[in-house]
């Protein structure tokens, strides 16, 4: 647990106020840091002197913005940043995590040659009757961050079930080695399935970000995947210019 030997109010205003200020100049700083276990209230009572009420307000408001998790039996810590991922552009994630400076880690769920969805033969007409399916669960030091549900067109990618998932991701597997000409991009919010929820350990009634892509090569679907990210710890961004 961090100490807070050195924690001073600076600021006017009311005091619950002034301390959630004081919490977000020592995250700001860097000095708490991602995953850090802050002081209990009892010691911020005792170092601000500052009634239970106040402390709690503060902590409370600060968890509800989601700049604190609140554990149970375990404390109060410093949330993760709210992650964010590019809206169009198609990216390896784990090279987007350690642009980010954080460490990818991923659990392959499933990796099978599976009879093809009838919604999936529409967009892969005369592709046969046979598809790759992938599941893999993603995580960002340690936090799960995207559930990738991904099929692939055996005829383009006929290596595609052969590989070790382990040392590479699917999508920087498809990036190296199979060019697209064209994606197909779409974004909703969703209510998570109960395995959805216990995967990416999901609040209560949180939703989930969904983007569905379809990548193809000329007329041929590659594949089609869709990535699921919780709805309070992940965000989609973009910058466009004018002539795009």
């Amino acid at each position: 647990m961090n100490s807070i030997s050195n924690l001073r109010i600076k600021t006017s205003g009311p005091l619950y106020q002034q301390i959630k200020d004081l919490i977000l100049r020592k995250i700001g700083s860097g000095e708490w840091r991602a995953g850090d276990r802050i002081p209990t209230e009892h010691a911020l009572v005792a170092e601000l002197d500052a009634s239970r009420m106040t402390i709690n307000r503060a902590l409370r408001e600060l968890t509800q913005e989601g700049t604190l998790a609140r554990r149970q039996g375990s404390g109060t810590f410093v949330a993760p940043s709210k992650l964010e991922s590019g809206l169009l552009e198609i990216r390896n994630i784990a090279a987007e995590i350690a642009d980010r400076g954080g460490e990818h880690s991923a659990e392959l769920l499933s990796l099978e040659e599976i009879a093809a969805p009838g919604a999936l033969k529409e967009l892969m007409p005369g592709q046969g009757e046979r598809l790759y399916h992938c599941l893999m669960l993603h995580f960002e030091n340690g936090v799960p961050v995207e559930l990738e549900e991904r099929y692939v067109n055996p005829s383009l990618v006929p290596d595609f079930i052969a590989q070790d998932f382990s040392t590479e991701t699917p999508s920087g597997f498809l990036i190296r080695t199979m060019p697209y000409s064209r994606a197909d991009h779409r974004i909703s919010a969703d209510i998570p399935t109960e395995e959805q929820k216990r995967l990416l350990n999901l609040k209560e009634n949180e939703p989930i970000l969904t983007l569905e892509r379809h990548t193809y090569a000329g007329d041929e679907m590659i594949t089609t995947v869709r990535l699921y990210h919780p709805g309070s710890r992940f965000a989609f961004g973009g910058a466009f210019t004018a002539d795009r």
